[in-house]
């Protein structure tokens, strides 16, 4: 919310204020959805200092509100990314071990005012492990270029509007897990309630409102109207099982399946998931068989299996794709529908 913010908006139409608080609306929801346990806070930053706009919360109406009354306010001032980043960092501390720590700036100035020096704010960054992304509006910066890069976060620079929803889209799902055995995570408790269609209209505890339908909480019997969200009276997690399972398969994503060269000893002569039986073919037929699905199925294989392939490596394909974790052999078609719709290994899921 620095003056640079009332800058030419040639890009962002109708204005850079307007663009950049309707992109953030937008992602706010999305995030939230894709999240259901995650929390945001809004920090503002002007007149060379920082403050909180939202606290950490995964209700999604307030930072919607906080967003929306912001056109009252005018932008003014030189932006401080130091203090912006300690009062993030503050905020962050209580972020329990299960969870990940992410700052994500939208920075449109050329030029940073900060009360100390910023270099040790970053080596705090990086003991608490968090990861800091910024998302820049004008030009390429130096120092967040080097925020960036020590905690492992990414930087962009935008050029229009569309590229700017692109690049807010890449933030919304979480990071995936690296290791689900050294990650230290701990049970959370949690409810899920089921929707309740009332009598009479009934006075939601989150937002004061009445309302027809909603949901109990299981835990204190607290009537509240959407989900995700946390009891106002037990503080008790409240999430939507569906979103919960949305949320899961960002986090632990299929692995990639291994192509299985023509000259490999294989036993399965179906595929797992399908049971249709695989191509008996040559070497020489593996090749206009595997460019023939690459381009009518796999649009996204073709850049896997199709680019930056000779041709002969293109031959020693069998038509057979390889789970690293089960072992199971599978089509093309059943490749991309695990990864791409179903999000979970038929394999796997078959051995649990």
């Amino acid at each position: 919310m620095s003056e640079a913010m009332l800058g030419p908006a040639d890009s962002l139409p109708p204005s850079r204020l307007e663009c950049i608080l309707s992109a953030l609306e937008t992602f706010t929801q999305e995030f939230l959805v894709v999240n259901p346990l995650g929390s945001i806070g809004l920090i503002e930053t002007r007149d060379g200092g920082a403050e909180k706009l939202t606290e950490m919360t995964g209700n999604g109406n307030e930072h919607v509100a906080a967003i929306k009354a912001k056109p009252n306010r005018e932008p003014r001032g030189e932006p401080s990314l130091q203090n912006s980043l300690e009062i993030a960092r503050r905020s962050l501390l209580h972020v329990p071990s299960h969870g990940s720590r992410e700052i994500l700036i939208l920075y449109s100035a050329l030029n940073t005012c900060d009360p100390g020096n910023i270099f040790e704010t970053i080596e705090a960054l990086k003991t608490d492990n968090i990861r800091v992304s910024i998302i820049g509006l004008a030009a390429e910066m130096q120092i967040c270029k080097r925020i960036c890069k020590e905690t492992k976060g990414v930087y962009n620079v935008i050029l229009n509007e569309m590229h700017l929803k692109e690049v807010l889209a890449e933030h919304v799902a979480p990071p995936v897990v690296e290791s689900e055995i050294d990650t230290g995570l701990a049970m959370i408790e949690m409810g899920f309630p089921s929707s309740i269609v009332f009598d009479i209209p009934t006075l939601c505890a989150n937002h004061q409102k009445r309302t027809q339908t909603g949901y109990e909480c299981p835990r204190c019997k607290t009537t509240i109207c959407e989900l995700p969200t946390d009891c106002p009276v037990c503080s008790l997690t409240l999430v939507s099982s569906v979103l919960l399972a949305r949320s899961y398969h960002h986090l632990f994503p299929v692995p990639t399946y291994k192509e299985v060269p023509l000259a490999a000893t294989y036993s399965s002569l179906n595929c797992r998931a399908c049971s249709m039986p695989f191509p008996v073919i040559t070497a020489e037929e593996s090749v206009t068989n595997t460019r023939e699905a690459v381009d009518n199925l796999a649009p996204k294989k073709a850049s896997i299996l199709g680019s930056g392939t000779s041709t002969q490596g293109l031959a020693a394909s069998s038509s057979r794709y390889q789970c690293v974790k089960c072992k199971e052999y599978f089509c093309l078609e059943c490749d991309l529908y695990a990864h791409e719709t179903l999000h979970n290994c038929v394999g796997c899921l078959g051995k649990i």
